[in-house]
């Protein structure tokens, strides 16, 4: 990793900290510091070539349609923004939005003589749809108590996540115990954190699950629908690793959404999908086993 693309990349993870650093208001609002952050880290990327031109045009008419579908007052105008928010940052996050060169970190390599290669890429383009969904969306946790108050709520929801998606994955002969710690592992369980966890959770959780369930909360059975529906939806988006593993990640969205759903808060969502990665990556093979 060249210094500046560690310079880059330090700076957005400092961008999505300060998400939850509680900072004074200025004209009443507290956006002011992720906003300051994420400006820094993409003159950083342009300068690192991380990002060229059209990137920071993409990601400030991302934000406008984010902020627009929040203010919105007519519920027409409101649908209208919060479907061209969602479709905007599922573009974004599957690479789809150009502007963005995410360099490689690891290609091609085997943390296992029997598991199938694993590339890694720092993915500019996705942390900034985790960063734009929770500074515009997300009530966030601020103070010690709430956050002991929400570990409790997801305690049982983590072991139940790990127990369950890792037994049917050793089932199913995706997994295989492999206990391990690599040059590598720091980087991806920090990329994995900040990254891929608070990207794909404020999606389909905080915004998505959210969204689809104050919707239909007035019908029987309407949240029970969104969190199938959003379960089935995660499942659907890893279905490029295969059919299990689609069904891996669906069962494991259920729980993230009832891990959401329990304690109120994205980061209850977030934190039991890491802790799910966390301990693939650390305690089996990872990604998966070789056919």
């Amino acid at each position: 990793m060249t210094p500046d693309i560690l310079i880059t990349f330090g700076l957005l993870a400092t961008t999505i900290l300060l998400l939850w650093v509680p900072v004074p208001a200025i004209r009443g609002t507290r956006c002011w510091a992720w906003c300051a952050g994420l400006v820094l880290a993409c003159g950083a990327g342009l300068a690192a070539g991380i990002l060229d031109w059209r990137a920071p045009f993409a990601i400030a008419a991302f934000a406008a349609l984010a902020w627009g579908a929040h203010a919105a007052r007519g519920a027409w105008l409101r649908g209208v923004l919060l479907v061209s928010t969602g479709l905007a940052a599922l573009l974004m996050a599957m690479h789809r939005v150009p502007g963005f060169h995410n360099p490689v970190v690891l290609e091609g390599y085997r943390f296992s003589s029997d598991t199938l290669p694993f590339t890694l890429y720092a993915n500019f383009d996705k942390a900034v749809v985790g960063i734009v969904l929770v500074g515009v969306f997300c009530e966030r946790i601020a103070t010690w108590d709430k956050w002991a108050a929400m570990l409790r709520r997801i305690g049982p929801v983590v072991l139940s996540t790990l127990a369950i998606v890792l037994g049917l994955a050793l089932l199913l002969g995706q997994v295989r115990p492999d206990l391990k710690w690599t040059p590598y592992s720091a980087w991806f369980l920090a990329s994995n954190l900040l990254i891929t966890c608070v990207a794909e959770e404020t999606f389909f959780r905080g915004f998505l699950l959210e969204w689809l369930a104050r919707a239909l909360r007035g019908w029987r059975g309407g949240v029970a629908f969104a969190v199938i529906l959003t379960s089935a939806l995660f499942g659907l988006a890893h279905l490029g690793g295969g059919v299990q593993l689609a069904l891996l990640a669906a069962v494991a969205g259920l729980h993230y959404a009832i891990a959401y759903l329990r304690s109120g808060r994205v980061e209850g969502a977030i934190l039991t999908h890491f802790a799910l990665n966390a301990v693939h990556f650390i305690g089996f093979s990872y990604p998966a086993l070789a056919a």
